[in-house]
């Protein structure tokens, strides 16, 4: 299949900065990196981004071409490409309470259903909460390529920019609505407003598509606006300083202030064009594009080997260290980063790689055009 270097190195900053968020597990990097771990769950974001830019130029360039959506093909493949190392992770979670971050889990038919985000109640039970985001994930898989197929019956760039739009507006009245309903009370008497925010702004799928409503919009322009494409590409320079400094408002907007009320109501449909920006910059025939960062394609080919495994393989990295080298939290962090890569690895080439290999060899079609996304 063909890549593109420039999206891996963005999908390999997304997972380490996801995995230098989690790395307060065995103490982080110490004093001085804080605003980048702190910062790290914006690496989600731009997973988000990019999910939303592979599906849809996947999904909307074959219904271009051949006018129809092959169900079957874009679900088995999805399937083969999520489901066996999740659910060998899942059973670790399962069955081996030392892999657990906590000791309390989810029920755990909430897993397998992809249901923990919009039911999680408890935060004794935060084992495997980042499966959050691939609840979100899934949930876009489940609707988008029907909507996609319904709004592609009929081209109509007004009717795609409406849908977009009422996406991302009604997310911002939801959030609103929910932040001023549950989350600024809780704020005032709520002992523990994290769950709150949680239960009710950051897990839900309904609070979450401005990322991967981003990434469509790009993959739109892409395939049926590729003049509006390219001209963003030949701006690729400015479109990555304004990036950056979209990130720095980003960045001080989220600061210690995650829970208040413009964080929450607009901060996430600005962070998705601040990845967005990114994508651009990093896609279609720029330098940037072609930028090969060692290490950053492999990063990118096991990134959802670990996402799925690296908080397990830090809580088992802490229980084996305790707290010994407590004075020195950068070979913490080194021994840490390197277990976690190897879980990653190991996960990768022995579930992961084979399944795609057996997809791959039975001849499921691969996307008609575009990026890899799988």
């Amino acid at each position: 299949m063909h890549r593109t270097p420039g999206l891996d190195t963005l999908r390999a900053i997304a997972i380490v900065w996801v995995m230098l968020f989690h790395s307060y597990l065995v103490g982080g990097l110490g004093d001085g990196f804080g605003k980048l771990e702190a910062s790290g769950w914006m690496g989600v974001d731009l997973f988000f981004v990019l999910s939303g830019y592979l599906i849809g130029t996947q999904v909307l360039s074959a219904l271009k071409t051949t006018g129809t959506l092959d169900a079957r093909d874009f679900y088995l493949r999805r399937a083969v490409r999520i489901l066996p190392a999740f659910l060998v992770v899942l059973a670790l979670y399962a069955c081996v309470p030392a892999w657990r971050e906590t000791s309390g889990m989810q029920p755990l038919w909430q897993f397998p259903t992809f249901t923990f985000n919009l039911l999680f109640d408890n935060p004794d039970n935060y084992a495997f909460s980042h499966v959050w985001s691939l609840c979100v994930e899934e949930h876009f898989y489940l609707v988008f390529p029907w909507l996609a197929w319904l709004l592609t019956r009929r081209p109509s760039l007004r009717a795609g920019t409406i849908v977009g739009v009422a996406l991302v507006l009604g997310g911002i009245l939801l959030r609103a609505w929910l932040w001023s309903d549950r989350m600024g009370p809780a704020l005032d008497t709520d002992s523990r407003p994290g769950l709150v925010y949680l239960h009710n702004l950051y897990y839900p799928t309904w609070s979450r598509l401005d990322g991967l409503v981003a990434g469509v919009a790009l993959a739109a322009c892409a395939v049926h606006r590729p003049a509006w494409m390219a001209w963003l590409h030949r701006r690729a320079g400015r479109v990555l300083v304004l990036s950056f400094v979209l990130l720095c408002v980003c960045l001080g907007l989220f600061d210690e202030a995650r829970m208040q009320f413009w964080p929450c109501v607009v901060g996430f449909p600005l962070l998705a064009l601040t990845m967005a920006g990114f994508v651009v910059a990093f896609s279609g025939p720029t330098f940037l594009a072609r930028l090969r960062l060692p290490g950053a394609r492999w990063l990118a080919a096991v990134s959802y080997s670990l996402y799925l495994s690296h908080k397990g393989m830090a809580h088992l990295t802490q229980g084996l260290l305790g707290d010994s080298l407590a004075e020195h939290p950068l070979l913490r962090f080194v021994i840490f980063a390197a277990a976690t890569l190897l879980g990653g690895a190991l996960l990768h080439d022995m579930v992961e790689r084979p399944c795609l290999r057996w997809r791959d060899r039975y001849r499921l079609r691969a996307p008609p055009r575009g990026h890899a996304v799988g």
